[in-house]
């Protein structure tokens, strides 16, 4: 276009078109291409600009990708170390099981492990203030005169839900 537009400006210039109607006409064709020409560097310009401004968004989203796929790294590296320590403290407090139930009287593992299989896994409860920690009830005054009359020795067991009951200096006795 640029090209045509050029060879018919010379053609103008040059003086060599012989009528009227040929040069009102190659005029008119310099002025359409002139118009034409600009229109489609407007597009061009128009075109440049949505490419820049696409441009920066990707960086923009890259960025904020690479910014979070760092954060779930991290955030894997944090968890592989607790888990790490998690499974560290499970070997530890298997084995300290495993050795404190060794002490336990095989009659009262056998209670132990039946109750706890049957209440959730919790087989025994603290005796906290008159209440059991395993069912949250407050122990009857019945309840609890049974209890201070036990033998620090003997397993007691809650009325409520079964459970060893485990006495302590905060057990409100």
């Amino acid at each position: 276009m640029r090209q045509r537009a050029a060879r018919n400006q010379k053609l103008l210039d040059s003086g060599s078109v012989g009528s009227a109607k040929d040069l009102t006409n190659l005029q008119h064709e310099v002025g359409s291409l002139a118009k034409r020409q600009s229109d489609l560097e407007d597009v061009v310009l128009e075109i440049m600009e949505r490419l820049e401004s696409g441009q920066t968004r990707v960086s923009e989203m890259t960025a904020r990708r690479d910014e979070a796929e760092r954060s779930v790294k991290e955030a894997e590296e944090r968890r592989d170390t607790s888990y790490g320590s998690i499974d560290a403290e499970v070997e530890k407090v298997t084995r300290d099981r495993e050795t404190l139930s060794a002490a336990i009287p095989a009659d009262l593992m056998k209670l132990y492990t039946r109750l706890r299989t049957q209440n959730a896994g919790i087989g025994a409860a603290r005796l906290f203030q008159r209440r059991c920690e395993g069912c949250r009830v407050e122990l009857s005054i019945t309840d609890l005169g049974a209890v201070r009359a036990a033998a620090a020795d003997e397993v007691v067991r809650c009325e409520n839900c079964g459970r060893i009951l485990v006495r302590t200096s905060e057990s409100g006795l």
